[in-house]
């Protein structure tokens, strides 16, 4: 027999989310990997569901869970992969079990459900045709002003996870990187019974004296498009690299790549320029 990994998405909070096909996998299934084994005890209890071994995988020791779970596959077993609250490996424990068990050669499958990510996004309003999905932000340093400013450029609509304690923080940092008019969503405790979907700006979110309670998606919208550079302001710099002796053809890719215009609109600017 071939054992296989089973992903099972689980409720954000909802339990009428939980699929069937999602209660069957878990009835038949010979062990589950869990996040927290507390929890995913009670999702089986609400959901009547005798419990199988449940082990603990989570991102302190997924590493090491790794080996256990081959050595349970080998003998064939059906192993399914839960966490908290979502579809596993999404911003969760799970990618690096799921690429050592395709590795190993064997079978990893899905039982798709609730994403906090995909459902804060669809009832953002935003454009979701591309959208890019940053997770959570680092929480300090030069690696967060990194990602701050990249989301902050982004032309796709960005995705963010956040935790409560950190909600104002991020909202404050993300309103001084991208914008007081930047338009956001922050949606609160989706399919929870306080579940909240507040709309506005980053200013005014940043400024919202509530007290932050529950799991935050943030949901910002795509960086404006650049406003096109003028003529005047592509010949003049043209001028000014011409000046200083660089060759027609350098001056041309600095300029462009200076003012973030494609070549040949700078390389028009230049023929029109030749004396």
């Amino acid at each position: 027999m071939t054992g296989r990994l089973v992903l099972v998405a689980t409720p954000l909070g909802n339990m009428a989310d939980l699929s069937p096909r999602a209660v069957s996998v878990l009835t038949s299934a010979d062990a589950i990997a869990c996040e927290d084994t507390r929890t995913t005890r009670r999702l089986l209890q609400l959901a009547g569901i005798p419990a199988p071994p449940l082990l603990a995988v989570h991102e302190h020791n997924e590493a090491s869970m790794v080996g256990p779970l081959l050595d349970r596959l080998t003998r064939g077993e059906t192993v399914a992969l839960v966490t908290d609250a979502g579809l596993p490996a999404i911003s969760d424990p799970g990618h690096r079990v799921v690429r050592a068990v395709a590795d190993a050669g064997f079978a990893v499958s899905v039982v798709p459900g609730p994403s906090a990510a995909v459902a804060a996004v669809a009832v953002s309003g935003m454009p979701a045709d591309r959208f890019v999905f940053e997770g959570f932000l680092p929480r300090k340093g030069a690696e967060r002003a990194r990602r701050l400013a990249a989301v902050a450029s982004e032309p796709r609509t960005v995705v963010l996870y956040e935790a409560p304690h950190r909600v104002r923080s991020t909202l404050a940092d993300l309103c001084a990187a991208a914008g007081a008019d930047r338009r956001v969503v922050v949606a609160r405790e989706l399919t929870k019974l306080h579940e909240e979907v507040w709309r506005g700006t980053l200013g005014e979110a940043a400024a919202r004296p509530d007290e932050p309670r529950g799991e935050y998606v943030l949901v910002l919208s795509g960086a404006p498009p650049p406003e096109p550079a003028a003529e005047e302001l592509i010949e003049s710099s043209l001028l000014d690299e011409l000046a200083r002796g660089a060759p027609r053809r350098d001056a041309v890719a600095t300029v462009a790549a200076a003012l973030g215009v494609p070549k040949r609109r700078v390389y028009d600017a230049a023929v029109r320029l030749r004396p």
